[in-house]
């Protein structure tokens, strides 16, 4: 899967660095993926949500993060759609980020 894009990710972990090992080992996990369905996904990690529009919600830090990305199965691509504190991700609306 080609990630777009680390940047995100890493100015994230630079203001929360306890994220920091979580993120990098997601980051490298998803780029060697080549999920073709949410239930390789699901079987992969399967605390994340699955929901509408190709979008999935990863726990990260047990939950105290959200990363929601968008996913392209044909293209094999994950587009980073968001990433924040819990209470933030309460405060948006998943299915139209």
């Amino acid at each position: 899967m080609r990630v777009i894009s680390k940047k995100i990710l890493r100015e994230f972990w630079v203001s929360y660095s306890d994220s920091e090992q979580q993120l990098k080992s997601w980051y490298q996990e998803t780029k060697k993926a080549t999920w073709k369905t949410p239930g390789e996904i699901k079987s992969e990690y399967p605390k994340a949500s699955i929901l509408k529009s190709g979008r999935v919600v990863f726990d990260i830090c047990g939950n105290k993060y959200r990363l929601v990305v968008k996913i392209n199965y044909q293209r094999q691509w994950v587009f980073i759609r968001f990433i924040g504190m819990h209470n933030e991700y309460n405060k948006i609306d998943v299915d139209k980020i």
